[in-house]
């Protein structure tokens, strides 16, 4: 079996829980996820199945956020499973939120919450966390391609907040900061992915409805149709040379990252170019 499935993956579980269930379905143990998602949040998840979990490097990673947000509290995880730290009866406005949302748009610094999996010197931050320990967080730049504010409950002071981002940032930080920025707390409550790359959540199967092998074969996706890289198509003679791990002529491709090299509308190797050839980086036999 070699392809993608888009997962809805529902609040409650890990993203490794989402593993373990296709593992058990299938009967297969090479099966991999991309974007580690948080128990607490839910939404699109790619699953990468056989053969293809050597492709999740090179997967589109830039992803989209619903992000339930509530102002006057804040929470040791910056999200509504945390203990409360700081409580306000200071009220923002709309207007007010919108201003302050317009400062994280683009390059920004983020410290990652102190309850995240990143490791520092060895160790997970929340293992810091659940021994009462302190450490130095070191920030991080992210990038926020959009973000937009879609509704505010000025009575309830909550609001939702739609986010297009790169990897690597939190959306609990953002919370968290823009709580700080406006003085009055605030943390995240839920938190929706909606998209992920080239998928989506219209297009999203919820985990559940995956209860057999067939429906499962009938979801998978091509990686050729996910991937952001140029392709070329290979002829009989070239698939042999690819399949033995030899570099091909480049032709006609000009300055990439990465090449996917197909057949038969199916990946047979990822290359890159040097100099006027195509070298194979992966190469992927019986797909």
């Amino acid at each position: 079996m070699f392809g993608v499935l888009n997962v809805y993956k529902p609040q409650g579980i890990t993203s490794h829980d989402v593993v373990a269930y296709f593992r058990k379905l299938l009967k297969i143990k090479q099966i991999g996820h991309t974007g580690t998602l948080d128990p607490f949040a839910e939404g699109v998840l790619p699953v990468c199945l056989g053969k293809a979990t050597k492709l999740i490097q090179y997967l589109p990673d830039d992803k989209a956020y619903i992000a339930f947000v509530q102002f006057g509290v804040s929470t040791e995880t910056y999200d509504a499973e945390g203990k409360i730290t700081y409580r306000s009866e200071n009220k923002i406005s709309q207007k007010t939120l919108e201003n302050e949302i317009k400062a994280f748009e683009g390059e920004i610094e983020q410290t990652p919450p102190i309850y995240s999996a990143i490791k520092i010197g060895g160790k997970k931050l929340y293992e810091y966390a659940r021994e009462g320990k302190s450490i130095e967080i070191p920030s991080r730049k992210v990038f926020i391609n959009k973000i937009e504010l879609k509704n505010f409950d000025e009575i309830k002071q909550t609001a939702e907040i739609y986010i297009e981002c790169s990897k690597g940032t939190y959306i609990r930080s953002i919370a968290n900061d823009l709580g700080n920025n406006l003085k009055c707390g605030a943390h995240l409550y839920k938190l929706i992915r909606t998209k992920v790359g080239k998928l989506n959540v219209e297009t999203a199967t919820e985990m559940s409805k995956f209860s057999s092998v067939e429906i499962t074969q009938n979801k998978l996706l091509n990686p050729i149709d996910l991937l952001n890289y140029p392709s070329y198509v290979l002829n009989d003679e070239e698939l042999k040379k690819v399949l033995h791990g030899q570099s091909l002529l480049n032709k006609n491709i000009k300055s990439a990252d990465f090449i996917i090299l197909i057949y038969n509308n199916n990946i047979k190797a990822i290359g890159k170019i040097d100099n006027s050839t195509i070298k194979m980086i992966k190469v992927f036999e019986n797909v």
